[in-house]
């Protein structure tokens, strides 16, 4: 198996997808010739030509509706929008028509179509650059949301979302494009959409997180367990909606113990969800309150900020020892 990054795994899954799929098709600002801002694309408008792989105009809502006509006529657009800090122009086409066809046409029509939305804090981008978008989508239903976080992942969940008949937004790491490599298996098989990964197996708190921080909070948890004799059970959800109720409730169930985290600002933040449907399906088995650790509600700092505004890895490690260490 060959080793790549995270960016690396979205191009080969993305090829794979152009070269088996004539359907399948490639747009947005600067994805062709350039290969994207990134280089995530790099080398696919070479490989399949310009009617596949399509440099857009700078027009994030224009990008969007076009790939929903698209989709409504037969073809599988994967629309880049190039920072998700940009996506608000689109939010109307993504939902109010991309995932509202099937509904309002009574399941006649699907839109099936992937919005690619590099995300996350980290870069020192600033506050256009390094957005958390993914409470905005999750509240309103018909679309899927999933967050890759290794490059197995990265790989297998583009083509899940490729081949999924609705919307689908593809909530992608920047901070981990070129930071992390490991092998992956170009077996050009989808990942489930709705399974949870279990990181680290453990029987005193439950710690759920997804994004790039999801590699801080496994690096505390076995930091913790070395130390303190505390074993945390790391899950990370990747798929935001649906998300793995069974696999949250059966290590709640366990633990009896709940630390979120997420690096979006922490007020009805994706958190507060799974704090509430732990609380309701999971009660009488929590021995303490549910912790949720975010960012702070406000926009996010200029470039100098990010250590402030994330998460950061002692934050998370005294969160979980809050959680153990509680006392009614």
């Amino acid at each position: 198996m060959p080793n790549l990054t995270v960016l690396e795994s979205l191009n080969a899954a993305m090829a794979h997808e152009l070269e088996h799929d004539p359907d399948v098709v490639l747009m947005g600002e600067d994805v062709g010739q350039a290969g994207g801002i990134f280089r995530t694309s790099q080398g696919l408008q070479q490989r399949f030509g310009s009617a596949r792989v399509i440099d857009t105009p700078l027009d994030e809502k224009g990008i969007v509706a076009h790939a929903i006509g698209m989709a409504l006529y037969g073809l599988k657009p994967i629309a880049e929008i190039q920072f998700s800090g940009f996506i608000h122009d689109a939010f109307e086409h993504i939902m109010f028509c991309a995932a509202r066809y099937r509904w309002a046409s009574g399941g006649q029509y699907s839109c099936p179509m992937v919005i690619r939305a590099p995300s996350f804090g980290g870069i020192k981008g600033g506050l256009w650059h390094s957005q958390s978008v993914e409470a905005y989508f999750v509240h309103h239903g018909g679309i899927k949301i999933l967050v890759p976080s290794t490059p197995q992942d990265a790989y297998g969940m583009t083509i899940a979302a490729v081949r999924d008949p609705d919307p689908v937004l593809l909530v992608e790491p920047v901070p981990l494009y070129r930071a992390l490599s490991a092998e992956v298996e170009l077996d050009g098989q989808p990942i489930e959409i709705g399974k949870a990964s279990v990181l680290r197996q453990g029987d005193d708190c439950t710690v759920l997180t997804y994004g790039p921080i999801r590699h801080w909070v496994a690096e505390v948890a076995d930091e913790l367990a070395a130390e303190r004799g505390y074993q945390a059970e790391v899950i990370d959800l990747r798929s935001l909606i649906p998300y793995d109720i069974e696999c949250i409730l059966s290590s709640v169930r366990k633990t009896g113990r709940v630390v979120i985290v997420h690096e979006a600002p922490l007020s009805l933040g994706y958190g507060a969800e799974l704090a509430a449907v732990i609380q309701d399906k999971a009660f009488g088995y929590l021995h303490t309150p549910i912790q949720r650790l975010a960012a702070p509600d406000v926009p996010y700092h200029f470039s100098i900020g990010d250590e402030y505004y994330r998460p950061s890895r002692d934050r998370i490690r005294a969160a979980i020892e809050r959680t153990m260490e509680y006392e009614i």
